[in-house]
């Protein structure tokens, strides 16, 4: 499965439960550890971990494994690795005080980052 196919897996399970602000950004020129991440928001930690576990149901279906998930005990920020996507899912305060976003787009004003 290519990060095409995987980022389309994404957006449509963080789109069924509703994930809030998805936005991918295209950081193959930027880094070797990805090609795109992906930032949503939940609206509390309950649906910031049922977003993760939808998302982690859906590439396990679609015979992913994921390398490593972080956070899922807090529910404040879970990470999801997906060796080609890496999706973070975040409590809209945390996704404010952190701008993962501007990170990643700093010193490129073509970082490809687009809302889903």
């Amino acid at each position: 499965m290519d990060g095409n196919e995987i980022l389309k897996v994404t957006l449509n399970a963080l789109d069924d439960l509703k994930a809030r602000e998805s936005r991918v950004i295209d950081v193959s020129g930027l880094t070797s550890i990805t090609d795109y991440m992906v930032i949503a928001s939940g609206t509390s930690d309950r649906h910031v971990r049922s977003i993760a576990d939808h998302l982690l149901e859906e590439v396990k279906a679609a015979g992913l494994s994921p390398l490593g998930v972080e956070g899922m005990e807090s529910g404040e920020w879970v990470l999801v690795d997906l060796q080609d996507v890496v999706v973070h899912i975040m409590q809209p305060e945390t996704r404010d005080f952190y701008k993962l976003e501007n990170l990643w787009e700093i010193g490129d004003d073509d970082a490809g980052a687009h809302s889903a």
